[in-house]
């Protein structure tokens, strides 16, 4: 299941991304908003981070004007890696090498068809493992306070 999440500037972006993710076959659960009235990106990020910090939800795309905004505040749960891209190669090695789970884009950044571009490629790559989860248990170390 992948969480989606977005503040008043990423509303028709995510609602792409909706079809996008029902046109792959890929249930999802949307957190908000639904509206495109002013609103904070903190709390829907937080809310589509905690699902899948928590398991509820396997992955997350979540979009702001940015993509900066909501992936500064998803990043601060526990267990979230966010890679925030506006270009396919990086959304695809986030991935590859970092095992990322929440995706974050910008609305005001790309545009619909490179979104979903960026979004399918990140969903289709697979975490190689190997040297790239030494590197991955290194950054839970940190965010559990280890040294290094």
């Amino acid at each position: 299941m992948i969480a989606l999440a977005c503040d008043h500037t990423g509303l028709q972006l995510k609602e792409e991304m909706k079809k996008m993710l029902d046109g792959m076959g890929l249930e999802w659960k949307d957190f908000g908003t639904n509206e495109s009235v002013s609103c904070d990106y903190p709390v829907y990020g937080y809310r589509a981070a905690k699902a899948v910090a928590d398991g509820e939800c396997d992955r997350g795309i979540l979009i702001c004007g940015t993509g900066i905004g909501i992936g500064i505040a998803a990043s601060k749960v526990k267990g979230v890696r966010v890679c925030t891209c506006s270009d396919v190669y990086s959304a695809e090695l986030s991935k590859r090498h970092n095992n990322s789970n929440i995706l974050t884009m910008g609305a005001r950044v790309v545009g619909v068809d490179l979104a979903k571009m960026i979004a399918f490629h990140w969903l289709t790559a697979e975490f190689e493992g190997g040297r790239h989860q030494r590197r991955v248990d290194m950054l839970t170390a940190i965010e559990n306070g280890e040294e290094l």
